[in-house]
């Protein structure tokens, strides 16, 4: 009896063994087939041309290739249920944005996701930095200025955004939340109808992001007088942070990747340290400059999930205090 139990034992073990050298094989070889990029943005946007720049480069860095598939809608949130409810193999990523991760999940109620419960983080890929710009003829030269001149007429001005909920929109409800500022909100469909009256004259002032702004501003087309992240803009250093006169004040777009929550720890620390690798080349970085984004400093995917996590509230009180609609 005991010889048998000691047979049965050893091929039990065999058996697992054998189980279990598939899935160890699988998971060391990852990838072993084709990663499908999903965007929640139309072909030509900019998440979308970046993600494009960023599958060429993880394509020859693991040897696959990277699809990218657009699903917009929804302010994202289409594309990414479809990530969320994915098998999560690391064989379907989404190339997430403040937008996706932030804003669309207060702004559309019920929401279909819960960013920091439905997803995987893997690793930021860039920020957005966003100019506040002035029109020439608009007497204000600097943010105090800017503040003081509405104070002084209050419902004079406009400004402008690319719609209820944009972070366009967000940005100026904090600075009128936080002065009792009184200036109007003028919603449009796209940056570059925004743009026109802006340099018109209808529109006062609003913020943009960098691949409308830098021309523009070097043009001398329009005045710059803030940007919206706290830390200095590469992309012009002359131009002050808002924060320099709003303590505190700290916003910018992230670009990022995420996967299906419950993805493999081997297969995420693969993804984020392909990534990061890519992120650290002087071509990548210049390529961001390019797309009006600037390099973001390496992150473990635990830290970026801890940013998700963080900035989810913040945005979730942005929406609330601008009383921002879906349109």
């Amino acid at each position: 009896m005991n010889a048998l139990l000691t047979h049965c034992s050893r091929a039990l073990c065999i058996a697992l063994a054998v189980l279990a050298a598939p899935l160890a094989f699988a998971q060391g070889a990852y990838p072993t087939r084709p990663i499908k990029l999903v965007v929640p943005y139309p072909p030509g946007a900019l998440t979308d041309s970046l993600a494009r720049v960023i599958g060429e480069r993880l394509a020859a860095a693991v040897g696959q290739p990277v699809v990218i598939e657009n699903k917009p809608g929804a302010g994202t949130l289409v594309g990414a249920e479809l990530v969320a409810k994915a098998p999560p193999d690391g064989y379907t990523l989404l190339m997430a944005t403040s937008t996706t991760l932030g804003i669309s999940p207060s702004l559309y109620r019920p929401s279909p996701i819960n960013p920091v419960r439905d997803f995987t983080p893997i690793s930021p890929v860039g920020t957005v930095n966003f100019f506040l710009i002035a029109n020439p003829k608009f007497p204000a030269k600097s943010v105090q200025e800017m503040i003081d001149v509405i104070k002084a007429n209050p419902g004079k001005y406009n400004y402008a955004s690319v719609g209820s909920g944009s972070p366009h929109h967000l940005y100026m409800e904090t600075l009128k939340t936080r002065y009792g500022l009184q200036i109007q909100h003028v919603p449009y469909k796209g940056t570059p109808a925004a743009l026109t009256d802006l340099l018109s004259g209808n529109i006062q002032v609003m913020f943009a992001d960098a691949t409308i702004a830098v021309p523009n501003i070097e043009a001398g087309k329009v005045v710059a007088l803030g940007t919206s992240a706290a830390r200095p803009t590469t992309l012009i250093a002359s131009v002050p942070p808002v924060a320099a006169t709003l303590d505190g004040y700290d916003w910018q777009a992230r670009q990022g990747i995420v996967g299906p929550a419950g993805m493999p720890k081997e297969v995420v620390a693969r993804l984020s340290r392909e990534l990061n690798a890519i992120q650290s080349t002087p071509e990548f970085q210049a390529q961001l400059r390019k797309f009006g984004m600037e390099p973001f400093p390496p992150q473990s995917p635990e830290q970026f999930g801890a940013v998700i996590a963080a900035e989810l509230p913040r945005w979730a009180k942005a929406v609330q205090d601008s009383g921002a609609k879906v349109d």
